[in-house]
């Protein structure tokens, strides 16, 4: 009997104890929550990003003026230090205005202009327009079928998004490796350009750029992507009469340079040589203001890093908030971060990106271990009142990337509501004026909420 009794008793100090620790969870998230939302500068920071600063490609005078002001900001927000981590980034320039023309065989038809973008990484087209028939394939499947047809020819990938799949994401994965390995498949066959159905399932005819990857084995011929509208009038057109199209592109490399990861830090009360990483990247491409890539999660750690100054949050843990250089066409900004981290021997328990877009928060995806996801379940009551109550498998961030496969890392990402994002992506109306003020600052709690709780608990093994 007293056995039992003993045992009940300290079932129900357990019990208490967990509740009391819920209870003091949720109370210094809500805290935590009133501070962004009453005092965010995250907004009014992106507006100076995307309208002071606007597109910052690696290497270019944007990409130099993002990173004086991100190590600005982290100063302003009240990092124990704040520095910049020096990078080679490479620096490819699109050199002028991008064209293409449909040219029909017919006597009905004048030159009509084609909306299109060159890829990001390509080479242009020299000073004489490049001028080639059109052939059609729907998959590199397709492609193997009329790889007889297409020598001297431009080859159209007319691939696109699956809208069978709701999170849009996979259509993007499914869908971007006739951008990234189109070129070169094509001119394995003898093509001399390609024009590639750009990577969205938007209702307008905006052309989305995004790096494209030359085999050394093939020849390097232009790439551009092409509004969606454009793309299924030039198909209907192709089944009806051959068309020439005429593309003018000025793409090409200069020699690399130096840029610069921004990082600011908190260091840890208690365990200040194991570190937690949070951050997005500072480069976008250059047809557009990044706002909600990656603009968007550069202000969320910004904000985050100011709210726990502000309301006095002394991390157990030390916490790095980096603004990443070069995601989009080099990962050479990721790449150093771990790299040197390696180098230093350091200690990284966790790393956490926001790089879906400043949409309405949804939830989390997480690379950990079985036994660190059951851990993270247990809080997500904790987190779900502020919009991230969806959990998953599998998630993180191209910038993070790195250290999970140098450390094996624990990583995760933010999951914000994925609908329009791809409406946006790479595109030039990807515009201050595409982010809800609001949106973007649940998506700086949710963020903060997940960081506070890995602090105070820590993921285990």
């Amino acid at each position: 009997m007293l056995s039992f009794i003993r045992f009940m008793v300290l079932f129900l100090l357990v019990v208490i104890q967990s509740a009391w620790a819920q209870t003091t969870d949720s109370v210094f998230i809500k805290n935590l929550a009133d501070e962004i939302l009453l005092h965010a500068r995250a907004y009014e920071q992106l507006t100076y990003l995307t309208k002071q600063i606007g597109p910052r490609l690696a290497g270019s005078a944007g990409m130099v003026k993002a990173e004086q002001w991100g190590l600005k900001e982290m100063q302003k927000a009240g990092a124990d230090k704040a520095w910049g981590q020096e990078c080679l980034v490479p620096h490819w320039v699109r050199g002028g205005v991008d064209k293409a023309t449909a040219l029909f065989a017919s006597n009905d038809k004048k030159g009509i202009p084609l909306d299109v973008v060159a890829l990001g990484n390509s080479i242009g087209t020299g000073s004489t327009p490049l001028r080639a028939e059109v052939v059609e394939v729907k998959s590199f499947e397709d492609l193997e079928i009329k790889k007889e047809r297409v020598k001297g020819k431009i080859v159209f990938y007319n691939y696109p998004f699956n809208p069978t799949y709701v999170r849009t994401f996979q259509a993007y994965g499914d869908a971007n490796k006739y951008r990234g390995q189109g070129p070169s498949q094509a001119a394995k066959y003898g093509a001399v350009g390609t024009i590639v159905r750009s990577m969205s399932h938007g209702t307008n005819n905006h052309p989305h750029t995004g790096a494209t990857r030359y085999d050394s084995l093939y020849n390097k011929i232009p790439a551009v992507a092409i509004g969606l509208e454009d793309a299924d009038q030039l198909s209907r057109w192709l089944t009806k009469e051959s068309v020439q199209v005429q593309i003018k592109t000025n793409g090409h490399f200069l020699p690399d340079t130096i840029g610069h990861n921004v990082i600011g830090e908190l260091t840890g009360t208690e365990f200040p040589d194991e570190i937690i990483t949070v951050g997005g990247h500072l480069d976008s491409w250059d047809n557009c203001e990044g706002a909600h890539d990656d603009g968007a999660g550069c202000v969320q750690t910004l904000e985050i890093l100011r709210a726990f100054k502000a309301i006095g949050y002394r991390p157990r843990h030390t916490i790095r908030f980096v603004l990443f250089a070069n995601e989009e066409n080099g990962l050479r900004g990721g790449s150093k971060y771990a790299e040197e981290a390696k180098q230093k021997n350091e200690k990284h328990i966790f790393a956490l990106e926001s790089d879906a877009g400043g949409f309405t928060p949804r939830g989390f995806g997480f690379t950990i271990s079985d036994a660190q996801y059951q851990k993270v379940l247990g809080w997500q009551s904790l987190i779900a009142p502020y919009g991230c109550s969806e959990f998953s498998r599998g998630g993180g961030g191209a910038d993070i990337g790195p250290l999970n496969r140098t450390f094996n890392t624990p990583v995760a990402g933010l999951q914000p509501d994925s609908q329009r994002y791809f409406d946006y992506h790479h595109a030039r109306n990807d515009v201050l004026e595409a982010v809800n003020k609001r949106e973007l600052e649940l998506g700086a709690i949710n963020m903060a909420a997940l960081l506070y709780l890995v602090d105070r608990y820590g993921l285990g093994q």
